[in-house]
């Protein structure tokens, strides 16, 4: 995960546009939203990126936890969301170090396919561990293998359709297949899973799993499952 870690600490080109990158929040954010069941609720966003709409899902809770591995992304987080009493920023390592039981609701989405399998199930301990008993984990956008990267380019461009964007997008496509992106997909690769797959390694670290109907985001050939203790 290390050198995707660096990556997404560099000044990178995965979005198409700002407005692409501020709608690609936006709608993760409503999604989260969807899962919260109460505005008493404490919430963490397992490695969550620069979580440009964590405003609207703190509203919508008691706390939220952002947890974020990059050091720059970590950062910026502290000081955009310093203001905001109900947000606190935590580094991967320092959710170890957090009271058991004390999570209502943890995401992580669209990050497994970035961790190899031994990280992925090191972070299924972490979060086992931080849920409440009555609380529920929400893993989204995990890559199916039999689903290759032309539906991810399909999902990008109808999103792009819908919302207004579609020349950044087909700009920004290009512009991709040209770099560091492309080349560290080719060379590290992306972890990919089949639905019984993910339910068995999830129940390996002690959760009973089930598909969702439709996953957060806008990539509905990915899928994302709910899961708890």
């Amino acid at each position: 995960m290390d050198e995707w870690i660096d990556y997404y600490d560099s000044t990178h080109t995965i979005y198409a546009s700002r407005l692409h990158r501020d709608l690609h929040f936006e709608v993760i954010a409503r999604d989260i939203i969807g899962y919260i069941a109460s505005p008493d609720a404490v919430v963490l966003d397992y490695a969550c990126g620069e979580a440009l709409s964590a405003a609207k899902v703190a509203d919508a809770c008691a706390r939220l936890y952002l947890a974020e591995p990059a050091p720059g992304v970590r950062g910026r987080l502290v000081a955009r969301f310093a203001p905001n009493t109900k947000i606190r920023v935590r580094s991967l390592d320092e959710l170890k170090q957090m009271e058991p039981d004390s999570i209502d609701l943890v995401v992580m989405n669209s990050v497994a396919q970035y961790m190899t399998p031994q990280e992925l199930d090191n972070a299924f301990d972490v979060i086992h561990r931080l849920l409440k008993p009555s609380g529920r984990f929400v893993l989204g956008d995990i890559l199916r293998p039999e689903v290759g990267m032309i539906r991810d380019v399909l999902a990008l461009l109808g999103f792009a359709a819908r919302h207004g964007f579609l020349r950044d997008a087909l700009i920004g496509l290009i512009s991709t297949a040209l770099s560091d992106y492309r080349q560290l997909r080719n060379k590290v690769g992306l972890q990919r899973y089949g639905k019984d797959e993910m339910i068995a390694k999830l129940g390996a670290a002690g959760f009973s799993a089930t598909l969702a109907p439709r996953n957060i985001g806008h990539n509905p050939w990915r899928m994302t499952f709910v899961a708890h203790h």
